[in-house]
């Protein structure tokens, strides 16, 4: 079997030239218009919102992120005795999983800084505190193989997207929401086959899922305080939003072919799995929804995939090949239009729609 050395730590900084890559299929820091969005009003949502709030500032996960917390015995396998590809997909998936809560706390913790809303400056100080803490939680992980993420130095350095609040909401939401059902099926997947797990840090996510599932709530609640925001045109900008991040998953899920082997879920069936349930979830907030049951979805899907495959390959083999993107390119776009332009599955949001995360 084949074995990857330890890292080396004067490459220690590897993970954190790692984190700063943007790509379409890495996750970004997050930037917006603060003063529109301390000017929202959550009043029409008030009840629901209060709620939320209180279970906010309840905190029922501050002991949690704790390696001595009695969930399970923290004995993480040193990184030379996996096998090389898994050792690598691993550090990618941590690496990717801490960008994406760090860019949370990024952009959380700088609206809690600047607004003077007192009902969006609670709901973000809590929301930084939480991802704060998942954050750390997974650098903590890489530093036990030499190859902690320098966060200061991160948050410097790493390009930021401007988005305007309402795209924030929406992407923001499937984020958490799609982070919820990919945490808990993979959790639920290992209670199942204990023997799979391979790293400690999957006995802590049921719990740790719970913040993801709590954040989408409030932006759920951020989206129904002003109905303009998921309806006419921003309905179509919010299906926009949801092929985007489904697709997203999608693809970069299968360029981790070894990781999901050692678990025992493959990219697909672990795809159908965490789909379901987010649009299960969508339901609270969204109009429209993917037909996760028409076969066409699937099959557009994994065409856009290999569209993408066949880009890197294009990219890493120089020369000529080079010329061949633009038109893989826009092979990949007519497909994701395709994902678009679908017919969705017409949903109506209930009156309320506070969900706890029972799946």
């Amino acid at each position: 079997m084949t074995r990857q050395s330890a890292p080396d730590p004067a490459d220690s900084n590897h993970t954190t030239r790692m984190a700063q890559v943007n790509t379409l299929l890495n996750p970004r820091f997050y930037t917006t218009d603060f003063d529109a969005l301390d000017a929202m009003s959550v009043e029409a949502v008030r009840g629901e919102w209060d709620a939320l709030i209180d279970e906010l500032a309840e905190d029922g996960n501050k002991r949690h992120f704790k390696r001595e917390n009695g969930i399970a015995d923290w004995n993480a396998q040193p990184l030379d005795e996996l096998p090389a590809k898994l050792a690598e997909e691993l550090v990618d998936f941590l690496v990717s999983s801490l960008t994406a809560e760090f860019s949370g706390c990024v952009l959380y913790a700088e609206m809690k800084r600047r607004g003077s809303n007192p009902d969006i400056c609670a709901l973000f100080r809590y929301m930084a505190r939480d991802e704060s803490r998942h954050a750390g939680f997974i650098n903590d992980a890489l530093k036990d193989y030499g190859l902690g993420i320098n966060l200061g130095f991160l948050t410097r350095e790493k390009q930021y997207t401007f988005f305007q609040p309402k795209f924030i909401f929406y992407a923001t939401y499937l984020s958490e929401k799609i982070g919820y059902a990919r945490y808990i099926t993979i959790y639920r997947h290992l209670q199942r086959h204990p023997e799979r797990c391979f790293h400690p840090i999957f006995n802590w996510f049921e719990q740790w899922c719970s913040d993801e599932f709590r954040h989408g709530e409030a932006f759920a609640l951020l989206m129904r305080a002003d109905p303009k925001l998921t309806s006419g045109l921003n309905a179509r900008w919010m299906r926009f939003f949801q092929i985007a991040v489904y697709a997203t998953m999608y693809i970069r899920d299968h360029k981790r072919p070894a990781f999901f082997d050692a678990i025992g879920i493959g990219p697909k069936e672990y795809a159908h799995k965490v789909f379901a349930i987010t649009n299960e979830v969508s339901k609270q907030v969204f109009p429209s929804l993917p037909d996760l049951g028409d076969d066409r979805f699937w099959t557009r899907l994994e065409k856009l995939r290999l569209r993408s495959e066949a880009i890197d390959a294009a990219k890493a083999a120089g020369g000529l090949a080079r010329a061949k993107i633009l038109l893989l390119a826009a092979r990949a776009a007519a497909q994701f239009a395709a994902l678009y332009f679908a017919r969705p599955l017409a949903n109506t949001p209930p009156a309320a729609s506070r969900l706890q995360p029972a799946w």
